[in-house]
């Protein structure tokens, strides 16, 4: 009987402690969904800057469409004239991934050598969402 009851505390021990090295480990995973155009993607890459301030471990994914897109296109700049491009680079170096969906640059039948390279197209903006939700776990943010 003590036999037993050691063995049930110390499998209990064992699993408090895996669960607090799962939590002490855990990083957020969030996908930020930018769909519209130039200005709301200056605000949503604040966003993103202020959360790896606030949380410098997490993954983050930026999935854009639609007018979302064009704040990743070669040459594109804020209302203030300065490119996008070194504010992605700047968040690329922490981690932050970049995603463009290939159907808008088909319907809007923009070149995909217009997507500067720090990021990658996907086949779709909003399937790419879903599947980073479903089957990764991702958080879905829309700033």
């Amino acid at each position: 009987m003590q036999t037993s009851l050691r063995r049930i505390a110390l499998a209990a021990i064992l699993s408090l402690a895996w669960s607090a090295c799962a939590l002490a480990d855990a990083s957020s995973k969030v996908v930020y969904h930018v769909d519209e155009g130039l200005e709301k993607a200056a605000a949503a890459l604040r966003n993103v800057s202020n959360h790896l301030e606030a949380e410098p471990g997490a993954k983050i994914v930026v999935v854009t469409h639609g007018p979302g897109i064009d704040f990743l296109l070669d040459g594109a700049k804020d209302k203030n004239g300065n490119p996008f491009e070194v504010m992605v680079e700047t968040l690329q170096a922490k981690g932050v991934e970049f995603r463009v969906c290939n159907n808008t640059l088909m319907s809007r039948k923009i070149d995909p050598k217009k997507v500067i390279s720090q990021a990658t197209i996907v086949p779709s903006g909003v399937a790419e969402i879903g599947r980073l939700q479903a089957k990764e776990g991702y958080v879905y943010l829309k700033p």
